[in-house]
């Protein structure tokens, strides 16, 4: 990230403290820059998962804008002294995204879900966003070794905006390896955000998640595959935080990932989001 974006530490993790719009204003420079970027963002499981696995903790490091997700990390900002001005969570977040790509004529390509989730989210969001322009879709269930095809396709579509939802880690290894292959200028590491658009899930109602608790709603939705994450997860999270504020260590700022071929999913696994 630049070095002029105020940041604060999560497990070692820059990211990002900004409001809104600072948040979408630092996007618009990223999506209207001559080089390609990524945008990642950052809750308490993609923490745990940074803090074990190395390679997907350099994609976070090298990423060109993370943004924070969700109470966990806000919690993480309290517990050393400070606040995140704002939750940008993706799920807000990347509606004001596509906005300022229709305002602009980018084009949009969705990459993930199920078969069939990518489709129906284009469908949706194209009837929410006046003059959006999704130019692809393709599900994230791509066989091994397929990548390079699948960002074959995205540059073949000329999509300037790539909006992923393969879940941590993939979707950030996936741009890490072949951001410059697809051609597009922001890649934006979504999350279940494709599931939402489509409704495929349900979001948290809006008490909920004012009160930083949409991650209960969805525990209730889906508690066979999230019990790990949350109950599980929260906790080791919010351990591992008070440990590294009781006693700091210098954390070294890994190089850039050198990845040729992030790992796929089989498919007949479901997709962490």
């Amino acid at each position: 990230m630049r070095a002029s974006i105020p940041t604060t530490s999560v497990l070692g993790v820059p990211v990002a403290n900004l409001s809104v719009p600072d948040a979408i204003a630092e996007t618009n420079r990223l999506l209207n820059h001559p080089e390609p970027a990524v945008l990642c963002f950052v809750n308490a499981h993609s923490a745990n998962l940074a803090h074990r696995d190395p390679a997907y903790r350099r994609t976070l490091l090298a990423a060109d804008l993370v943004l924070n997700d969700g109470s966990g990390v806000e919690l993480a900002a309290r517990l050393q002294g400070t606040r995140f001005r704002a939750n940008l969570n993706g799920t807000d977040l990347i509606p004001l995204v596509l906005d300022l790509a229709a305002c602009q004529s980018h084009r949009v390509f969705l990459l993930g879900g199920r078969p069939g989730v990518a489709r129906s989210a284009a469908s949706a969001l194209a009837g929410r966003h006046l003059g959006l322009r999704v130019v692809g879709h393709a599900h994230g269930y791509f066989p091994p070794g397929a990548a390079r095809s699948v960002a074959d396709a995205v540059r073949a579509s000329g999509a300037d905006l790539l909006v992923l939802g393969l879940g941590s880690p993939a979707q950030e290894l996936f741009l890490a390896a072949h951001l410059r292959r697809t051609g597009v200028r922001l890649g934006i590491a979504g999350g279940a955000f494709l599931d939402f658009a489509a409704g495929r899930v349900p979001r948290a109602p809006r008490w909920m998640r004012e009160a930083g608790v949409e991650w209960v709603f969805r525990l209730g939705q889906e508690p066979g595959r999230l019990f790990h994450r949350y109950v599980v997860g929260n906790p080791l999270f919010l351990a591992r935080v008070v440990r590294e504020r009781c006693f700091p260590r210098r954390t070294s700022q890994l190089p850039a990932p050198e990845i040729s071929e992030p790992p796929a999913r089989p498919s007949h696994r479901r997709v962490e989001q």
